[in-house]
């Protein structure tokens, strides 16, 4: 089994910056990705980072220039540095992981139980 735990959230003022952490642990094998999602209320989860094993990272389009994703294949970790909030980022953020949990060539998905991030206007 894998487990993904989160940490960082909280409430901060629009303008205001924070940094979501992520640790993968137990049985693993390799990373092949790791990323950010989030979700609001009454609205579909949503990619909003992700790192590929050796690749350049992506964003959406509405936090590109604003987050930053970094992550350590071999630590097993996955950060999210997110500046110049805004009240619409207002979201549950789930760390997602893309795993080999044996020898053979087959990767699997998990997710974090998630963090909440309230941005006041």
């Amino acid at each position: 089994q894998v487990q993904l735990a989160e940490s960082g959230g909280g409430l901060v003022q629009a303008g205001g910056s924070l940094r979501l952490s992520c640790v993968a642990s137990g049985t693993i094998f390799g990373i092949n990705s790791m990323a950010w999602y989030r979700q609001a209320p009454g609205k579909q989860r949503e990619m909003v980072a992700e790192i590929r094993n050796g690749g350049t990272p992506t964003y959406a389009a509405s936090v590109k220039g604003r987050f930053t994703i970094s992550g350590d294949s071999v630590q097993k970790t996955v950060s999210l540095q997110m500046n110049s909030l805004r009240p619409e980022d207002t979201a549950v953020y789930f760390c997602y992981a893309d795993v080999r949990t044996s020898i053979a060539l087959r990767w699997y998905a998990y997710w974090g139980q998630g963090t909440q991030v309230t941005v006041s206007s």
